[in-house]
């Protein structure tokens, strides 16, 4: 049986082809694969650049930038 006509793959056209008459249409997101060894060493990396800073330097950059009368 080709593959075009198995049961499974009609089902999957089906319900594609709902979604897109309520308006949807498919997207492909691609995300960092935190399994791998460079991601968690730029994680680890990061953590301690943040780690390493001081609080008070954020907060006033938080109040320096940010409208507090508009909230």
């Amino acid at each position: 049986m080709p593959a075009s006509t198995s049961p499974s793959r009609a089902k999957v056209q089906a319900h594609r082809d709902r979604l897109r008459a309520r308006g949807l249409r498919p997207l492909q997101i691609w995300v960092p694969d935190v399994r791998s060894a460079s991601f968690r060493a730029e994680a680890r990396r990061q953590a301690l650049a943040v780690a390493g800073r001081s609080a008070g330097d954020d907060q006033a950059f938080i109040d320096a930038n940010f409208d507090w009368a508009a909230s």
